[in-house]
Protein backbone atom coordinates (compact mmCIF):
# COMPACT_ATOMS: atom_id res chain seq x y z
CA UNK A 1 0.00 0.00 0.00
CA UNK A 2 1.32 3.44 -0.91
CA UNK A 3 2.43 5.61 1.97
CA UNK A 4 2.19 8.81 -0.08
CA UNK A 5 -0.68 10.94 1.29
CA UNK A 6 -3.51 11.71 -1.11
CA UNK A 7 -4.27 15.29 -2.12
CA UNK A 8 -7.34 15.55 0.16
CA UNK A 9 -5.27 14.37 3.12
CA UNK A 10 -2.56 16.94 2.38
CA UNK A 11 -5.16 19.67 1.97
CA UNK A 12 -6.86 18.70 5.21
CA UNK A 13 -3.56 18.74 7.08
CA UNK A 14 -2.68 22.15 5.64
CA UNK A 15 -6.12 23.50 6.60
CA UNK A 16 -5.78 22.17 10.13
CA UNK A 17 -2.36 23.80 10.48
CA UNK A 18 -3.72 27.09 9.19
CA UNK A 19 -6.59 27.03 11.67
CA UNK A 20 -4.40 26.16 14.64
CA UNK A 21 -1.62 28.65 13.81
CA UNK A 22 -2.98 31.24 11.36
CA UNK A 23 -0.28 33.79 12.25
CA UNK A 24 2.45 31.34 11.24
CA UNK A 25 1.33 31.21 7.61
CA UNK A 26 1.18 35.01 7.37
CA UNK A 27 4.63 35.28 8.93
CA UNK A 28 5.93 32.72 6.44
CA UNK A 29 4.52 34.84 3.64
CA UNK A 30 7.00 37.60 4.48
CA UNK A 31 10.02 35.21 4.20
CA UNK A 32 11.57 36.01 7.62
CA UNK A 33 14.99 34.59 6.73
CA UNK A 34 15.34 36.88 3.72
CA UNK A 35 13.96 39.83 5.66
CA UNK A 36 16.55 39.20 8.37
CA UNK A 37 19.29 39.82 5.82
CA UNK A 38 17.55 42.94 4.49
CA UNK A 39 17.16 44.48 7.95
CA UNK A 40 20.76 43.67 8.91
CA UNK A 41 22.12 45.42 5.81
CA UNK A 42 19.86 48.43 6.39
CA UNK A 43 20.96 48.63 10.01
CA UNK A 44 24.61 48.36 9.01
CA UNK A 45 24.17 51.14 6.48
CA UNK A 46 22.75 53.38 9.21
CA UNK A 47 25.52 52.63 11.72
CA UNK A 48 28.22 53.22 9.12
CA UNK A 49 26.48 56.42 8.08
CA UNK A 50 26.60 57.83 11.61
CA UNK A 51 30.18 56.70 12.27
CA UNK A 52 31.88 59.22 14.53
CA UNK A 53 28.64 60.51 16.04
CA UNK A 54 25.97 59.16 18.38
CA UNK A 55 23.21 57.19 16.65
CA UNK A 56 19.60 58.23 16.97
CA UNK A 57 18.22 54.89 18.10
CA UNK A 58 14.63 55.81 17.26
CA UNK A 59 15.65 56.54 13.67
CA UNK A 60 17.73 53.36 13.63
CA UNK A 61 14.80 51.24 14.86
CA UNK A 62 12.41 52.88 12.40
CA UNK A 63 14.83 52.29 9.53
CA UNK A 64 15.25 48.62 10.36
CA UNK A 65 11.55 48.02 11.05
CA UNK A 66 10.32 49.99 8.06
CA UNK A 67 12.77 48.30 5.71
CA UNK A 68 11.77 44.88 6.99
CA UNK A 69 8.06 45.58 6.59
CA UNK A 70 8.41 46.95 3.06
CA UNK A 71 10.50 43.93 2.09
CA UNK A 72 8.15 41.48 3.80
CA UNK A 73 5.15 42.98 2.05
CA UNK A 74 6.93 42.75 -1.31
CA UNK A 75 7.72 39.09 -0.67
CA UNK A 76 4.07 38.35 0.05
CA UNK A 77 2.84 40.17 -3.05
CA UNK A 78 5.46 38.36 -5.14
CA UNK A 79 4.10 35.02 -3.94
CA UNK A 80 0.53 36.17 -4.63
CA UNK A 81 1.58 37.02 -8.19
CA UNK A 82 3.44 33.73 -8.73
CA UNK A 83 1.04 31.32 -7.03
CA UNK A 84 0.49 29.24 -10.19
CA UNK A 85 4.22 28.87 -10.82
CA UNK A 86 4.91 28.09 -7.16
CA UNK A 87 2.33 25.30 -7.28
CA UNK A 88 4.31 23.60 -10.07
CA UNK A 89 7.62 23.70 -8.19
CA UNK A 90 8.56 21.11 -5.59
CA UNK A 91 10.52 23.68 -3.58
CA UNK A 92 7.65 26.18 -3.33
CA UNK A 93 4.41 24.21 -3.52
CA UNK A 94 4.17 24.21 0.29
CA UNK A 95 4.12 28.00 0.51
CA UNK A 96 1.00 29.61 2.04
CA UNK A 97 -0.80 30.41 -1.24
CA UNK A 98 -0.35 27.18 -3.26
CA UNK A 99 -0.88 25.02 -0.15
CA UNK A 100 -4.17 26.76 0.56
CA UNK A 101 -3.20 27.93 4.03
CA UNK A 102 -3.94 31.54 3.07
CA UNK A 103 -6.52 32.74 0.56
CA UNK A 104 -5.38 35.01 -2.24
CA UNK A 105 -7.57 37.86 -1.00
CA UNK A 106 -6.35 37.66 2.61
CA UNK A 107 -2.70 37.33 1.60
CA UNK A 108 -2.92 40.23 -0.84
CA UNK A 109 -4.57 42.48 1.75
CA UNK A 110 -2.05 41.50 4.43
CA UNK A 111 0.99 42.03 2.19
CA UNK A 112 -0.30 45.37 0.93
CA UNK A 113 -0.96 46.56 4.49
CA UNK A 114 2.50 45.46 5.62
CA UNK A 115 4.13 47.30 2.71
CA UNK A 116 2.19 50.51 3.37
CA UNK A 117 2.92 50.34 7.09
CA UNK A 118 6.64 50.05 6.38
CA UNK A 119 6.56 53.03 4.04
CA UNK A 120 4.59 55.05 6.58
CA UNK A 121 7.14 54.31 9.33
CA UNK A 122 10.00 55.35 7.07
CA UNK A 123 8.19 58.51 6.01
CA UNK A 124 7.40 59.45 9.60
CA UNK A 125 10.72 58.71 11.25
CA UNK A 126 13.45 58.95 8.59
CA UNK A 127 13.34 61.22 5.53
CA UNK A 128 11.90 61.49 2.03
CA UNK A 129 15.00 60.10 0.32
CA UNK A 130 14.98 56.92 2.41
CA UNK A 131 11.25 56.45 1.83
CA UNK A 132 11.72 56.97 -1.91
CA UNK A 133 14.49 54.37 -2.03
CA UNK A 134 12.27 51.92 -0.15
CA UNK A 135 9.44 52.45 -2.62
CA UNK A 136 11.87 52.09 -5.55
CA UNK A 137 13.16 48.77 -4.19
CA UNK A 138 9.60 47.54 -3.64
CA UNK A 139 8.45 48.62 -7.11
CA UNK A 140 11.48 47.18 -8.93
CA UNK A 141 11.03 43.85 -7.16
CA UNK A 142 7.33 43.59 -7.94
CA UNK A 143 6.84 45.33 -11.25
CA UNK A 144 10.16 44.70 -13.02
CA UNK A 145 11.85 41.65 -11.49
CA UNK A 146 8.71 39.52 -10.99
CA UNK A 147 7.27 39.88 -14.53
CA UNK A 148 10.74 39.43 -16.07
CA UNK A 149 11.33 36.03 -14.43
CA UNK A 150 9.44 34.06 -17.11
CA UNK A 151 10.83 36.23 -19.92
CA UNK A 152 14.59 36.74 -19.60
CA UNK A 153 17.62 35.57 -17.68
CA UNK A 154 18.35 39.23 -16.93
CA UNK A 155 15.76 39.01 -14.16
CA UNK A 156 18.53 38.06 -11.72
CA UNK A 157 20.36 41.33 -12.41
CA UNK A 158 17.18 43.34 -11.84
CA UNK A 159 16.41 41.46 -8.63
CA UNK A 160 19.93 42.15 -7.39
CA UNK A 161 19.36 45.89 -7.87
CA UNK A 162 16.32 45.75 -5.61
CA UNK A 163 18.18 43.66 -3.03
CA UNK A 164 21.14 46.06 -2.92
CA UNK A 165 19.10 49.15 -2.03
CA UNK A 166 18.45 48.48 1.73
CA UNK A 167 21.99 49.38 2.92
CA UNK A 168 21.70 52.62 0.95
CA UNK A 169 18.47 53.29 2.84
CA UNK A 170 20.28 52.91 6.13
CA UNK A 171 22.94 55.33 4.97
CA UNK A 172 20.44 57.93 3.77
CA UNK A 173 18.43 57.60 6.99
CA UNK A 174 21.61 58.58 8.85
CA UNK A 175 22.93 61.29 6.52
CA UNK A 176 20.05 62.42 4.35
CA UNK A 177 22.07 61.97 1.17
CA UNK A 178 23.61 59.25 -0.98
CA UNK A 179 27.39 59.33 -0.65
CA UNK A 180 30.34 57.21 -1.72
CA UNK A 181 29.88 54.89 1.23
CA UNK A 182 26.29 54.15 0.20
CA UNK A 183 27.36 53.28 -3.34
CA UNK A 184 30.08 50.95 -2.04
CA UNK A 185 27.55 49.12 0.12
CA UNK A 186 25.20 48.89 -2.87
CA UNK A 187 27.99 47.48 -5.07
CA UNK A 188 28.99 44.81 -2.55
CA UNK A 189 25.40 43.63 -2.06
CA UNK A 190 24.65 43.75 -5.79
CA UNK A 191 27.72 41.76 -6.84
CA UNK A 192 27.38 39.23 -4.01
CA UNK A 193 23.83 38.35 -5.00
CA UNK A 194 24.74 37.15 -8.49
CA UNK A 195 26.92 34.10 -7.62
CA UNK A 196 24.70 33.46 -4.59
CA UNK A 197 21.54 33.20 -6.69
CA UNK A 198 23.23 31.47 -9.64
CA UNK A 199 24.26 28.71 -7.25
CA UNK A 200 20.67 28.40 -6.01
CA UNK A 201 19.32 28.47 -9.55
CA UNK A 202 21.69 25.69 -10.64
CA UNK A 203 20.70 23.47 -7.71
CA UNK A 204 16.99 23.99 -8.43
CA UNK A 205 17.20 24.44 -12.21
CA UNK A 206 14.67 21.66 -12.93
CA UNK A 207 12.24 23.20 -10.46
CA UNK A 208 12.64 26.62 -12.06
CA UNK A 209 12.02 25.06 -15.46
CA UNK A 210 8.81 23.46 -14.18
CA UNK A 211 7.72 26.82 -12.83
CA UNK A 212 8.34 28.50 -16.18
CA UNK A 213 11.07 30.80 -14.87
CA UNK A 214 13.81 31.74 -17.31
CA UNK A 215 16.77 31.54 -14.96
CA UNK A 216 20.20 31.28 -16.56
CA UNK A 217 20.79 27.59 -15.63
CA UNK A 218 17.45 26.71 -17.25
CA UNK A 219 18.66 27.91 -20.66
CA UNK A 220 22.28 26.91 -20.01
CA UNK A 221 22.03 23.14 -19.40
CA UNK A 222 25.81 22.56 -19.47
CA UNK A 223 26.41 25.29 -16.91
CA UNK A 224 29.27 26.71 -18.95
CA UNK A 225 27.97 30.30 -19.00
CA UNK A 226 26.44 30.10 -15.52
CA UNK A 227 29.65 29.04 -13.82
CA UNK A 228 31.87 31.48 -15.70
CA UNK A 229 29.60 34.37 -14.82
CA UNK A 230 29.73 33.28 -11.18
CA UNK A 231 33.54 33.45 -11.34
CA UNK A 232 33.45 36.93 -12.89
CA UNK A 233 31.21 38.29 -10.16
CA UNK A 234 33.18 36.57 -7.38
CA UNK A 235 36.29 38.22 -8.77
CA UNK A 236 34.42 41.52 -8.81
CA UNK A 237 33.73 41.18 -5.10
CA UNK A 238 37.41 41.76 -4.35
CA UNK A 239 37.71 45.37 -5.64
CA UNK A 240 34.17 46.19 -4.52
CA UNK A 241 34.88 45.10 -0.96
CA UNK A 242 38.29 46.84 -0.95
CA UNK A 243 36.52 50.07 -1.91
CA UNK A 244 34.95 50.18 1.56
CA UNK A 245 38.41 50.84 2.99
CA UNK A 246 39.34 53.29 0.25
CA UNK A 247 36.32 55.55 0.96
CA UNK A 248 37.01 55.46 4.69
CA UNK A 249 34.33 53.09 5.96
CA UNK A 250 36.87 50.62 7.32
CA UNK A 251 40.59 49.97 7.66
CA UNK A 252 43.38 47.41 7.58
CA UNK A 253 41.71 44.72 9.67
CA UNK A 254 38.67 44.69 7.43
CA UNK A 255 40.82 44.86 4.30
CA UNK A 256 42.69 41.69 5.27
CA UNK A 257 39.47 39.89 6.11
CA UNK A 258 37.82 41.04 2.88
CA UNK A 259 40.76 39.68 0.88
CA UNK A 260 40.58 36.28 2.57
CA UNK A 261 36.81 36.06 2.25
CA UNK A 262 36.89 37.18 -1.38
CA UNK A 263 39.54 34.61 -2.28
CA UNK A 264 37.46 31.91 -0.62
CA UNK A 265 34.45 32.91 -2.73
CA UNK A 266 36.56 32.99 -5.88
CA UNK A 267 38.06 29.59 -5.10
CA UNK A 268 34.66 27.93 -4.72
CA UNK A 269 33.47 29.53 -7.97
CA UNK A 270 36.54 28.29 -9.86
CA UNK A 271 36.01 24.82 -8.45
CA UNK A 272 32.42 24.98 -9.68
CA UNK A 273 33.68 25.68 -13.21
CA UNK A 274 35.93 22.63 -12.99
CA UNK A 275 33.51 20.20 -11.33
CA UNK A 276 30.13 21.33 -12.73
CA UNK A 277 28.19 19.46 -10.04
CA UNK A 278 25.34 20.29 -7.69
CA UNK A 279 27.62 19.65 -4.72
CA UNK A 280 30.06 22.27 -6.04
CA UNK A 281 27.16 24.71 -6.52
CA UNK A 282 25.99 24.01 -2.99
CA UNK A 283 29.53 24.70 -1.75
CA UNK A 284 29.46 28.10 -3.46
CA UNK A 285 26.04 28.82 -1.98
CA UNK A 286 27.19 27.94 1.55
CA UNK A 287 30.38 29.96 1.13
CA UNK A 288 28.33 32.98 0.09
CA UNK A 289 26.14 32.52 3.18
CA UNK A 290 29.25 32.75 5.37
CA UNK A 291 30.90 35.50 3.31
CA UNK A 292 28.34 38.26 3.69
CA UNK A 293 27.67 38.30 7.46
CA UNK A 294 31.37 37.95 8.27
CA UNK A 295 32.28 40.75 5.87
CA UNK A 296 29.58 43.02 7.30
CA UNK A 297 30.67 42.24 10.84
CA UNK A 298 34.27 43.13 10.00
CA UNK A 299 33.08 46.32 8.36
CA UNK A 300 31.14 47.35 11.45
CA UNK A 301 33.70 46.40 14.11
CA UNK A 302 36.97 47.39 12.45
CA UNK A 303 38.41 50.22 14.61
CA UNK A 304 41.08 51.23 12.08
CA UNK A 305 40.95 53.64 9.15
CA UNK A 306 43.31 53.88 6.22
CA UNK A 307 45.45 57.04 6.27
CA UNK A 308 44.27 58.13 2.83
CA UNK A 309 40.57 57.78 3.67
Amino acid sequence: MSTIPTRPVVAAAATAAAVSRPWQAFLELTKPGLIGLVTVTAGLGYLLGVAGSAPNWITFAATVLGTGLVGGGANGLNQWWEVAADARMRRTRGRPFPSGRISGRAGFAFSTAVSLTGLAILAGFTNNLTTTLAFASWAIYLFVYTPLKPLTTLNTIVGAVSGAIPPMMGWTAARGEVGAGAWVLFAILFIWQIPHFLAIAWIYRRDYANGGFRMLPVVDPTGRATFRIAVVYCFGLLPASFAAAIVGLTGWIYLLGAALLGLAMLDTAVRLVRERTESAARRLFLTSIVYLPVLLLLMLLDPTRLPFS
